[in-house]
């Protein structure tokens, strides 16, 4: 019999890095970088551990570093001038925190702080601008991502404002674990109702009835998924649309 002719291809993913301390790399962008780019900006890379609530970035004040999440997760909110807020956006190891930069905007425009505890490489603001006009593929990279950060943005508010909390809690369950990697998630329904901009008592009912369709089971402070295909069922459309227009924007060759 005959071998087949067919040749197996294999893509080989991003390269394994490590920082001049010796951490390991797992920020997409990061990993995406060309040698000859990753050698200048890694020694100016600072890997710090970041806590739960630590804010990275708070609306209107001066932007002095950005953060490359490396792991755990960023959460972006829309703050108003009574102290409320309600998240718009997160960011896990494919992204970076401080999106003004890319654009020449010295300011945030939203607070931006660590959910659950995370760690990131922070790099200084001047650095980064440096970078932007040195580095071809960086500059392509956070471009896409801060393109990739707007539509999350969108999409996040065209979810809160058309969709019932049980389809918002769903979608953002999602997306956190997405990021995070972890069925179970370190949240407690007064935080959950502040990201989703709703009661309290809003998110308990959402969360009952997903507790009772066997999707995610809630304890003191952690919610776990544990269906997440009958999750994926239950989200509104938002989700997958979101995850449709990341994935042909990342699959494009700039």
């Amino acid at each position: 019999m005959a071998r087949s002719s067919a040749i197996r291809v294999i893509k080989k993913g991003p390269p394994s890095r490590h920082d001049d301390d010796g951490n390991p790399v797992h920020n997409e962008i990061l990993l995406n970088l060309p040698s000859q780019e990753w050698d200048v900006i890694s020694p100016k890379l600072e890997f710090v551990r970041l806590p739960l609530h630590h804010v990275l970035h708070e609306a209107g004040e001066t932007i002095k570093s950005g953060y490359f999440c490396n792991a755990g997760m960023f959460s972006v909110l829309t703050v108003m001038p009574d102290g409320k807020s309600v998240e718009v956006g997160l960011i896990g190891k494919e992204g970076f925190s401080a999106t003004p930069l890319i654009a020449g905007f010295l300011t945030a425009y939203t607070r931006t702080v660590a959910q659950a505890e995370s760690t990131g490489f922070r790099v200084e603001a001047q650095t980064i601008r440096n970078a932007l006009r040195q580095f071809p593929v960086l500059q392509r990279q956070l471009n896409r991502y801060g393109q990739i950060l707007g539509a999350q943005v969108t999409h996040v508010a065209t979810c809160n404002r058309l969709h019932d909390v049980g389809q918002r809690l769903a979608r953002w369950l999602l997306m956190s674990q997405d990021r995070i990697g972890l069925r179970a998630l370190p949240l407690t329904q007064d935080f959950l109702a502040q990201m989703l901009g709703t009661r309290r008592s809003s998110v308990t009912v959402a969360a009952g009835t997903l507790q009772r369709a066997g999707l995610i089971a809630y304890r003191r402070g952690h919610v776990t998924i544990i269906n997440r295909r009958k999750l994926e069922a239950s989200v509104c459309d938002c989700y997958a649309q979101l995850q449709r227009q990341t994935s042909i924007w990342q699959g494009q060759d700039a």
